[in-house]
């Protein structure tokens, strides 16, 4: 019996594959409808519960209202894509001068929201959730700014709504059939249709060919990864929701489930990477060995296979300041209240 699940046929990048003008509408983002509204949902309870009314400078209560939490969520969600599109665009992308279909955004800027590639609609393919977390984070600044509201009040708020969100944005990149993660012979881990192939004359593919009880009917193999897609909307989505919204009426201070969703996103992440693959066109950034220089290492290793905890991705560095800028934002929130208190 195969000891590995084939990614469901069925699945296309668009609802209604094949239909002219409705191929157009695909399911990532759909997802992103349904990460809205859920946000919308979770901040109008929260508007119920009274987390979002605060005290005016004169001293008067200051109620907040549906068209509040409206102005809030648009003003979030503009910041965070163009975040999200740029972020993607300059820091992830790797410009390839043989590649013709490769662009260069620091030269062409004017191409980051441009939709179209050699004439078809793509959407806008490629979108960093580290970008749109420093994008979204902006957009609350000035909203809470421009209406004189608390912002760690109300970024605490937006903090419980977004995992769940997230959750969709995942589930999203899996109806892709992207970001899937490295090779592994866990029985649950699938055959990714775009996934890179490997020849079955290589030692270590043959190994792992054998071990799963994969049928080769050619010299090239598509070999199961992580649905690490699954693991990251379970972890970074399901399980960091609960954890915030057990939480949130009992917070000691605002800021709190700010620093919590900070702090345990950028935690969860962190090791959540060592199942995913990084990009092959950046690979690992920083090696930890003690006795090898990084530059050594890292030109040999492959980011299909884990190999060892001391290779480390962008995404993990970044996850890492995550994990810092929660302590900071924990410790700011405590001296502020501490102040106010005082």
């Amino acid at each position: 019996m195969p000891l590995y699940i084939n990614y469901p046929s069925w699945i296309h990048p668009e609802i209604f594959p094949g239909l002219p003008v409705l191929s157009l509408l695909r399911w990532y983002g759909l997802m992103y409808i349904f990460a809205f509204g859920t946000a919308f949902f979770i901040l109008k309870k929260l508007l119920q519960e009274g987390a979002l009314d605060s005290t005016n400078a004169d001293g008067s209560l200051r109620k907040a209202t549906e068209d509040d939490i409206f102005s809030f969520i648009a003003t979030g969600i503009v910041f965070l894509l163009i975040g999200a599109r740029v972020f993607s665009t300059l820091v992830y992308n790797q410009y390839d001068p043989k590649n013709p279909l490769s662009i260069n955004y620091w030269t062409h800027p004017w191409l980051i929201f441009w939709p179209f590639q050699n004439g078809h609609f793509t959407g806008l393919a490629g979108m960093s959730y580290h970008g749109g977390f420093i994008g979204g984070l902006l957009g609350m600044i000035f909203w809470c700014w421009r209406h004189k509201v608390p912002f760690f009040k109300w970024a605490d708020a937006m903090v419980t709504a977004i995992p769940l969100g997230y959750t969709f944005g995942r589930i999203g990149n899996f109806m892709n059939g992207e970001l899937f993660g490295r090779i592994t012979t866990a029985p649950w881990g699938m055959v990714f249709p775009h996934a890179e192939k490997f020849s079955v004359s290589i030692p270590w593919v043959q190994g792992i060919v054998d071990k799963i009880g994969m049928k080769v009917s050619t010299n090239l193999v598509n070999l199961p990864r992580h649905p690490s897609q699954l693991y990251e909307a379970l972890f970074e989505g399901l399980i960091l929701f609960s954890i915030i919204w057990i939480l949130h009426k009992k917070k000691p201070f605002d800021g709190f489930s700010g620093a919590l969703y900070t702090g345990g996103y950028g935690f969860f992440r962190f090791f959540l990477e060592y199942f995913r693959a990084p990009d092959a066109d950046i690979g690992y950034v920083l090696c930890l060995h003690p006795f090898t220089s990084s530059k050594e290492i890292l030109k040999k290793v492959s980011v299909d296979l884990f190999t060892s905890p001391l290779y480390i991705s962008k995404g993990q560095i970044l996850c890492f300041l995550m994990i810092l800028g929660g302590i900071g934002v924990a410790v700011t929130g405590y001296l502020l209240n501490k102040r106010k208190s005082a």
